[in-house]
């Protein structure tokens, strides 16, 4: 079984997370008249896939699932991992498959090159799992990245998502788009509900990220209690939900 990784804490390192917010840019043009929230799952375990999945289909609603493709069919600290058979019905429900390294490297320490190559094995993995969408927006694991990295996917990619917690609005970056967790117990929920209510008077981007979706979830899980109380809160809140790819395409569409 994987356990978990813990990415560096050191003085160096925080120095590049720091480096990675101010340079390598591409900020949003768009003004969000509108309120957007998206559902994105990392890794993603097979809870994320089924009952997430389910959760958001009851409502007309459909979410990114950002793969590791060395993870399908495997075991991790979350539990059973997703396999060929996830991967194809999510796709056929409309959800979006998005890519996430195949080996869900710490892109702030490897290579540029070793990074580039994670991402092609990544898609070739996928496709022979059966994906037949093309991987149009990549999440950074841990969310670690560089401006270099940045830089060098931005041609690859609509949006590159980091994990620093606050809502996307005009000026924010595609190259390191912010997201809140669905984790941290009844407190962490609370804060994400809370997000979710200020949309009302200061309409933006709001997207979630999520992993484990169980009773006993990990502490970057969550129970189907708390995702169905953020998902009830993001229907009271009128909101669009649209996956990665739709919401840019809504983005674009507002651009002046």
């Amino acid at each position: 079984m994987t356990m978990p990784y813990s990415p560096s804490g050191g003085l160096l390192t925080r120095l590049n997370r720091q480096s990675a917010r101010f340079f390598g840019r591409r900020p949003i043009n768009a003004q969000t008249d509108h309120a957007i929230v998206t559902f994105t799952f990392d890794d993603f375990p097979k809870t994320a896939a089924r009952l997430g999945a389910q959760t958001l289909e009851r409502r007309g609603w459909r979410g990114t699932y950002y793969a590791s493709a060395r993870y399908a069919g495997g075991e991790t600290h979350h539990g059973a991992m997703f396999d060929m058979g996830d991967l194809q019905r999510l796709q056929t429900q409309g959800h979006e498959i998005g890519c996430h390294t195949y080996g869900h490297v710490d892109c702030a320490r490897a290579s540029l090159e070793d990074v580039i190559a994670d991402v092609e094995r990544n898609a070739r993995a996928l496709t022979a799992m059966g994906l037949d969408q093309p991987l149009e927006n990549f999440a950074f694991p841990y969310g670690e990245a560089s401006p270099a990295i940045k830089t060098a996917l931005q041609g690859r990619f609509a949006s590159l998502r980091g994990v620093r917690a606050d809502i996307n609005r005009a000026g924010s970056d595609l190259n390191l788009l912010r997201s809140v967790p669905l984790d941290g117990g009844e407190t962490g929920i609370r804060r994400a509900i809370e997000a979710t209510e200020t949309l009302s008077n200061h309409p933006g981007w709001l997207i979630f990220y999520a992993h484990d979706i169980q009773e006993r979830p990990t502490e970057w899980g969550c129970t189907p209690a708390q995702f169905e109380a953020v998902c009830a809160a993001v229907e009271a809140s009128g909101a669009r939900v649209l996956p990665m790819r739709d919401a840019l395409r809504a983005l674009e569409g507002q651009e002046c």
